[in-house]
């Protein structure tokens, strides 16, 4: 039985990990039940495409056309994502209790990004493609004082922008040198949880949201170089005398008047509730889009040249009855479910045509299980679009055959 189904006479367990590969037909789940065991499904056939078992509880998958990434707290493995062979295992990482990590989704740049350290921010990028750690001068990017809350490549796989647990400050670095870009404030009053960072599929904004009501959209624009001539304004006087003030003042406080606000922000309609963000162009406009625990997606318009207040323009219910729905609006007493970030499906747009492999995948040193890998990719041709029936097809009604488990 598959785990995925949506028809409310099927029993769901009790999935905490769902990862798509793109628009395709491959899905992995992993459940409370089975917290140590991931199970690959093609869920338009309804069928357990493999399922592998390690030694610890997975905490986090990550998917893109060359690897698959499974994350364990002091762990990563990574799966070629044809046959599932396991490639590569790094062992002795880190402690990293949320499973924090990021995979570009670029072809030519197939990079893996995770804490370098449990205490202070250091992040370690590692290609995917070749095994190998890269920045051969520095095998660390030192990002953050305090430790790593959120880490994300830009679409490109050029870009990675973190964020600490304290979410004042987020960081933009360029990949693979490892080089500072652009600095952001979200806030000095109080510290929060940042629960995801996005990019815009041109890297030209950056959203990020927490456990707050608000989300902030930054723009990634260079700075005119100071030689060059503006035309004056109020504006331009005002930075002047900004710039020439943080001269005289301690270096921290320099600092943080050098960091840049948000261009865009959005107030939500909740605060406390865990959510993910978004940026995509939908009917040729910039949209950003949150979807929270409590099953609800917000889609806003961003004005890409003013910034400012985001406007809502859709609402959508994502899972529950229309009873329930309801209760839950007049009560307000929800409770968010533990949730893995997903972040597969949001930007992609494929390049290339149907890959289909029939090999048997196996594993190298004893960390997975191996099982019978079939893998089939049916790639969509276009952007993801939330009506589409072709693109996310409902899930009821499908029933999946056992499969044998082959074991080592």
């Amino acid at each position: 039985m598959c785990p995925f189904l949506c028809s409310p006479s099927v029993e769901t367990p009790d999935v905490y990990i769902v990862e798509r590969l793109f628009s395709s037909s491959l899905v992995v789940v992993v459940s409370q039940s089975m917290p140590r065991r991931m199970n690959v499904y093609h869920f338009k056939k309804g069928t357990e495409i493999c399922n592998y078992s390690y030694s610890n509880n997975i905490l986090a998958v990550r998917l893109n056309r060359q690897s698959l990434v499974v994350c364990l707290e002091e762990s990563i493995y990574i799966h070629n994502i044809k046959d599932m062979k396991l490639l590569k295992t790094l062992l002795n990482t880190p402690s990293n209790p949320s499973g924090l990590c990021a995979l570009s989704i670029s072809h030519s740049n197939s990079f893996l990004a995770y804490p370098g350290s449990d205490t202070i921010g250091e992040i370690i990028v590692y290609d995917a493609n070749n095994l190998v750690k890269i920045l051969s001068t520095m095998t660390m990017i030192p990002a953050h004082d305090s430790p790593l809350a959120a880490i994300t490549f830009s679409a490109s796989g050029t870009k990675l922008a973190s964020a600490s647990e304290r979410g004042t400050v987020i960081r933009v670095f360029s990949i693979p040198e490892g080089l500072r870009l652009f600095e952001f404030r979200r806030g000095m009053k109080r510290y929060v949880n940042i629960s995801s960072l996005s990019f815009s599929p041109d890297a030209q904004f950056l959203c990020a949201s927490s456990n707050t009501e608000t989300v902030h959209i930054f723009k990634l624009e260079q700075h005119s170089p100071s030689g060059e001539e503006q035309a004056p304004s109020w504006s331009t006087y005002v930075g002047k005398m900004f710039t020439a003030a943080s001269s005289y003042l301690p270096a921290q406080v320099s600092g943080m008047m050098s960091q840049d606000r948000a261009f865009a922000t959005v107030r939500l309609q909740m605060a406390g509730q865990k959510n993910v963000c978004a940026l995509a162009t939908i009917q040729k406009l910039p949209r950003l889009l949150v979807a929270s625990s409590d099953g609800q997606l917000f889609i806003y318009n961003i004005d890409p040249q003013d910034g400012g207040e985001c406007t809502l323009v859709q609402k959508h219910r994502l899972f529950g009855s229309d009873k329930e729905w309801e209760e839950t609006e007049k009560s307000k007493l929800m409770e968010p479910p533990q949730a893995c970030q997903s972040y597969a499906a949001t930007v992609a747009i494929p390049t290339s045509g149907p890959v289909t492999a029939t090999l048997t995948g196996y594993s190298e040193d004893g960390g997975a299980k191996k099982g019978e890998v079939i893998p089939e990719h049916e790639f969509a041709a276009g952007p993801v679009c939330l009506d589409d029936e072709t693109e996310f097809p409902p899930c009821v009604g499908l029933s999946c055959p056992s499969v044998h488990k082959h074991s080592n």
